[in-house]
């Protein structure tokens, strides 16, 4: 076997990747979002020639291979192009196998993924947060959400003066004790306000506290884990395996989270999930929007037992993603059972592929 034919479908937000391969197994993937036309770009200028004629079997160590020979492109969209690619060619896999994608990383040691329903809003108000997260309880049976805290790379600006202390309690007296609730501050907080806003968070019994403190900053992050009971979380923005390697070392988080679309697939995804395991930390993979990554993140999060905790489950309605692929995951009394069928379980809808720029690249 060996990978006759990329084909990338691009939309203003979004490239869809199909790989054929010369026995005519054709497998789906997708690259991070946004900047769909950059990303589209490298991946048939640099990523596509590279895997062309290769044969898919050997997907880890041609992912490693690659990034050791473009060493000085690395990060960015050079691993979102990779992922595209590199999803796709687990699709193959299990195509090729007859098997679900989860089996080829290790087996299910789960047979449903809980899930947390995760907003991605700050422009929303403390009461209507409430309002439409308890409404998915009710509806979906979510066991566990999440609310947006400070504001992103904020330096301790929040979305509004006084919305980290509104929605804090108020979320909490809505849902009442029994659902547990996660606080994202996207890198907006100093250690010092982050302690304060974590002890606030630990009066109201939230659940973790996300990415306290600028990203690459992890000394800060680390003194916010040390001087708080509540969990840690952060690693959506990193790339680097050496970097969650120190993450974990000098414990900088107590959850840890890569994000399927930006590290360049689930094979380094797996990486982490495994360094996570060693250290007896969870995993818990970033995944924030209704897309077929949160498909990937469902067969990663089976697979790992480090994964053990509520996965993100992205709950913001985005045009760019609608009538893209099926079936669509569903959430059932807060889980998602595993995706059944070999592969990734799904196919690309015909409406897609019509309305997507099309690019081909063949042997």
């Amino acid at each position: 076997m060996r990978i006759d034919e990329v084909v990338s479908y691009t939309t203003d937000d979004l490239v869809a990747v199909v790989v054929r391969t010369d026995d005519g197994v054709e497998g789906v993937g997708q690259t991070a979002p946004r900047h769909a036309a950059v990303t589209a770009h490298v991946l048939h200028d640099i990523v596509v020639p590279y895997f062309l004629g290769r044969d898919p079997w050997d997907l880890e160590a041609l992912v490693d291979r690659f990034l050791r020979e473009h060493y000085k492109y690395g990060g960015g969209f050079l691993l979102r192009a990779l992922g595209g690619v590199e999803t796709a060619l687990w699709d193959v896999l299990g195509k090729s196998a007859g098997r679900p994608v989860y089996q080829l990383l290790g087996g299910a040691v789960r047979d449903a993924v809980p899930v947390y329903a995760s907003s991605m809003s700050r422009a929303v108000t403390p009461e209507a947060e409430a309002d439409r997260l308890g409404q998915l309880i009710a509806d979906h049976g979510f066991g566990c959400v999440k609310v947006r805290i400070g504001g992103r790379m904020g330096r301790d600006r929040d979305a509004w003066p006084g919305r980290t202390e509104a929605i804090i309690p108020f979320v909490r007296r809505k849902l009442g004790p029994d659902v547990d609730i996660n606080a994202d501050a996207n890198s907006g907080f100093s250690a010092a306000r982050a302690i304060q806003v974590g002890r606030l968070l630990e009066e109201h019994r939230y659940h973790h506290f996300e990415e306290p403190c600028e990203f690459s900053h992890l000394e800060r992050t680390a003194e916010v884990a040390a001087a708080l009971d509540i969990a840690v979380a952060g690693g959506e923005q990193d790339t680097s395996l050496a970097q969650f390697q120190r993450m974990l070392t000098i414990g900088a988080v107590d959850i840890v989270q890569p994000d399927v679309g930006y590290i360049g697939g689930v094979s380094r995804a797996r990486r982490v999930a495994l360094m996570a395991e060693a250290a007896g930390k969870p995993c818990t993979p970033h995944c924030a929007n209704q897309s077929m990554l949160q498909v990937f993140t469902l067969h990663l999060a089976a697979a790992m037992p480090s994964c053990s905790q509520y996965q993100e489950w992205g709950i913001e309605k985005n045009a760019w993603a609608e009538g893209v692929y099926e079936p669509l995951p569903q959430v059932d009394d807060g889980k998602v059972p595993l995706p059944s069928g070999a592969g990734w379980g799904f196919e690309l809808t015909p409406e897609f592929r019509r309305r997507a720029t099309e690019v081909r690249q063949s042997v």
